[in-house]
């Protein structure tokens, strides 16, 4: 009788830890999408995601400065950019999911150590009852950022902390055939039009729809969401071509989840419901077969720049053009 009640304790002891199974996550998706898909993930799996939400250089600091003692296993969202200079830092392992092969080649990292979720184009935000106000027509072309009638009516993210703001030196850069000297000449003329650089790529977007600026840069995503929830705004993507970020996921180095880490992953790639979620929030996915939103933007609607996204995102390079940003700009603000 002692010995099956022993054995009966130990079962309902191991039903209870799994039951109160955690995986703690940093994510870089907005924190209403996050904690939707997370309360999904919990319903199908009885596992809690306890999140912290960063944008993606926040992302990338907080995991190096953490290297030793990791205190999350998963990163979900994000741009892929910083996802890539993760990995060249050794903050994230490689995971082959199975649900991998549902992903074509170009939105994964070819050993594992990253894979795509959705895309996203860099466009422009303009606020029509600001811009009426003040006189001003929706730039059309990243030329047009530069007139000097948009002098302080311009907002973006800081690039030392948004992946988005470096997706613009990155794709500034490309449109200039990898002409530094060119492309910060661009940044600094822009940089005057500027009013203030925002901790995260969304923020600015925010700001053009409740009309505090006219103008923003962002993805456009973030910025259909805006005017289908009323804001009136005109979206415009660059007609010289533009940047686009690749959104996406990784597995923690030395996270201390690391199997319910890997469901999760598993989860992300695989659940209909999850997908669901991407797709109300104009995400355009990348896996093969998924719906896709009616007003969302996707890259073969627009002119995109031919980005190198190993070489953007490689740390050397990164550093080197943010350091450049810092010198240059950031500095002097």
């Amino acid at each position: 009788m002692k010995r099956l009640c022993t054995v009966v304790l130990v079962l309902l002891l191991g039903a209870s830890m799994a039951w109160a199974q955690t995986v703690s996550a940093y994510t870089t998706l907005e924190e209403p999408l996050a904690k939707a898909l997370f309360e999904e993930f919990k319903k199908d799996t009885g596992i809690t995601v306890n999140f912290v939400r960063l944008s993606g250089g926040e992302a990338v600091a907080r995991m190096e400065a953490e290297a030793a003692n990791p205190q999350a296993s998963i990163w979900v969202g994000g741009v892929g950019l910083d996802h890539i200079t993760a990995k060249s830092k050794n903050l994230t392992i490689p995971y082959l999911s199975r649900f991998a092969t549902n992903t074509r080649a170009e939105f994964k990292d070819p050993q594992n150590y990253w894979i795509g979720l959705y895309v996203g184009p860099l466009t422009f935000v303009t606020n029509l009852d600001r811009a009426k106000a003040l006189g001003l027509t929706p730039p059309k072309t990243w030329a047009d950022l530069l007139k000097p009638a948009y002098k302080g009516q311009i907002r973006m993210a800081n690039p030392n902390i948004s992946g988005t703001a470096y997706n613009v030196i990155t794709t500034i850069r490309t449109l200039n055939n990898g002409n530094e000297a060119a492309a910060f000449e661009y940044l600094k003329n822009l940089d005057a039009n500027i009013d203030q650089y925002a901790r995260s790529g969304s923020a600015p977007g925010k700001s053009v729809a409740t009309g505090e600026i006219p103008i923003a840069i962002g993805y456009a995503h973030d910025q259909v969401k805006l005017k289908a929830e009323g804001a009136n705004v005109e979206i415009s993507a660059p007609a010289e071509g533009t940047g686009y970020e690749l959104a996406s996921m990784s597995i923690i180095r030395g996270g201390k989840d690391q199997v319910p880490a890997r469901r999760l992953y598993d989860w992300i790639l695989s659940s209909k419901n999850a997908q669901k979620l991407f797709t109300q929030w104009y995400l355009v996915l990348v896996a093969n077969g998924a719906e896709k939103h009616p007003l969302a933007l996707a890259l073969d609607q627009i002119k995109t720049v031919k980005q190198n996204m190993i070489w953007d995102g490689d740390a050397v390079n990164k550093n080197r053009l943010l350091d450049k940003w810092n010198q240059d700009i950031g500095s002097k603000r």
